[in-house]
């Protein structure tokens, strides 16, 4: 079991390789352009911002995951063993559980605005800007990924998928790889990226796939590269403030909710979609 969770890890990690070549590449293309200056730089340090706090609640987020999957395993409908068909089906099911997790934290107005949006906050589109995440992210995902925990798969083999798909998503964020041909139709790629973080009306809410792009074609949410993208929320913060990158979302969250009247009007606003005007 050790062996097999290892070469997981293993390929997990192999996805750490290739933004040591693309970060240089990405840096090159805009030195040439003439676009790395010093905002550039000041955006760069913003995505990387986050990184500590999610350092700082590694320990808290390690224990509550593990806490979590080893509870649902008591009630796990099974006790599959490790192996590469349960290794490929964790990973599998681990992608479409991701496809729900990453939409409902588009579509669901709270868990945009105290999480997802800090990922999407920023005007450009680097290997650093696969770092601009939440620490909230490592308390609410987990859940997501208890269904196949009960359906019998070990809970070390759950997290490890996860932290596949997690770590596959790393290289496809660049405009230094272009369009990719049937490679894009079927994963998740630097162009499909692209489109999922652009803020054109056209691009809004599409490609939510990790790994594969079927369970955007099944659904109705896969979009193709067409006009440049444009990158960034809707309502730009233009801040470079580590603390604006990661509460300028909640912090308009807040101040629209206090001003509502109605439990009605708060519960609307807070399920919905952040598009649906209250």
């Amino acid at each position: 079991m050790d062996t097999q969770l290892k070469m997981i890890d293993d390929l997990a990690g192999l996805a750490g390789i290739l933004p040591l070549l693309l970060l240089p590449l990405e840096f090159w293309r805009l030195h040439k352009a003439k676009a790395l200056g010093k905002r550039t730089w000041l955006e760069v340090l913003a995505n990387l911002s986050p990184i500590i706090p999610v350092i700082a609640t590694t320990g808290m987020v390690t224990a509550f995951v593990v806490w979590l999957f080893s509870s649902a395993s008591s009630f796990a409908i099974a006790q599959l063993p490790i192996n590469i068909w349960t290794i490929l089906a964790a990973i599998i099911l681990a992608d479409f559980m991701y496809y729900w997790d990453h939409r409902l934290g588009h579509r669901v107005r709270l868990l945009w605005a105290v999480s997802h949006s800090v990922h999407h906050s920023s005007p450009l589109y680097n290997q650093t800007t696969a770092l601009r995440i939440s620490f909230v992210d490592g308390f609410i995902s987990p859940w997501y990924y208890l269904p196949i925990v009960l359906l019998g798969f070990n809970p070390f083999l759950v997290a490890a998928a996860f932290g596949v798909v997690l770590a596959y998503q790393q290289w496809i964020h660049t405009e230094t790889i272009g369009k990719l041909g049937w490679f894009d139709l079927i994963f998740n790629s630097p162009s499909n990226h692209r489109v999922h973080h652009a803020t054109q009306e056209q691009y809004l809410d599409k490609n939510y796939g990790g790994i594969f792009m079927i369970w955007d074609h099944l659904f109705g949410t896969y979009e193709p590269e067409g006009d440049p993208v444009s990158y960034g929320l809707v309502h730009q913060i233009d801040s470079v403030n580590p603390v604006m990158v990661h509460c300028a979302e909640a912090i308009r969250f807040v101040k629209k909710f206090v001003t509502l009247t109605t439990w009605k009007q708060r519960l609307t606003y807070m399920f919905k979609a952040p598009d649906v005007v209250v």
